[in-house]
C-alpha cells in the first residue's frame, strides 16, 4: 500500500508540503513587492503633477517649486 512507502523515509509528505507553503508565501510577498514598487512609482508622479499645477495657476513661487521638486526626486 502506499503508506508503506512512506515510513523509514524520514518525514513523509511534510517536506514537500512545507516547501510548497513557503513556495506560495514567496509567491504572495513577491506579488506585494511588485504591487508597492508600481505604487510608489505612481505616488510619486502624482506629486510631482500636483506640483506643477499649484505652480502653474501660481500658487507657490518657483524657489519653492524647485526646492519642493528636488525633495520630491
Amino acid at each position: 500500500m502506499w503508506w508503506d512507502n512512506m515510513h523509514g523515509y524520514g518525514g513523509g509528505f511534510w517536506p514537500g508540503w512545507l516547501l510548497m507553503v513557503l513556495f506560495w508565501i514567496l509567491v504572495i510577498l513577491g506579488i506585494v513587492a511588485v504591487i508597492k514598487f508600481l505604487l510608489a512609482g505612481t505616488s510619486r508622479n502624482a506629486a510631482i503633477d500636483i506640483l506643477k499645477e499649484r505652480y502653474a495657476r501660481g500658487e507657490i513661487s518657483k524657489d519653492d517649486f524647485e526646492k519642493m521638486r528636488r525633495e520630491l526626486e
